[in-house]
């Protein structure tokens, strides 16, 4: 059972840049893709960022492209998102998520379907 731990959430003015970490345990860390999402309240989980297990392939979501940044180090068992020029609209819960066989969120190639506790990230104008 693989455990994901986010964190670099915070407060930060329209413009501005967050990078956010997400440690990873319990599993072989470079045998499955990563992603991350977010979630404002009264809304669905929305797909941001997702990279494939070697790092080679990166899949934005449209709203995010330019701005946001994946990556992930194998040897260290973690996945990054760096946030640029950051708008209030990024305003969300993110969260990091693992590639799952049966997972429910599908994007790109991959479904994910097991989560971190998540991460707040409050963007103001």
């Amino acid at each position: 059972q693989v455990q994901l731990v986010e964190s670099g959430g915070g407060l930060v003015q329209a413009g501005g840049s967050l990078r956010l970490s997400c440690a990873a345990t319990g599993r072989t860390f470079s045998t499955y893709a990563m992603g991350w999402f977010r979630q404002t309240p009264g809304k669905e989980r929305e797909f941001v960022a997702a990279i494939s297990r070697s790092g080679r392939n990166q899949y934005y979501t449209d709203s995010v492209k330019g701005r946001f940044t994946i990556s992930r180090d194998n040897a260290k068992n973690m996945v990054y998102l760096a946030m640029n020029s950051l708008k209030p609209e990024d305003t969300a819960v993110y969260y990091c998520a693992t590639e799952e066989p049966e997972g429910t969120d599908v994007a790109g190639p991959w479904a994910f379907g097991s989560w971190g506790q998540g991460t707040q990230v409050t963007v103001s104008s």
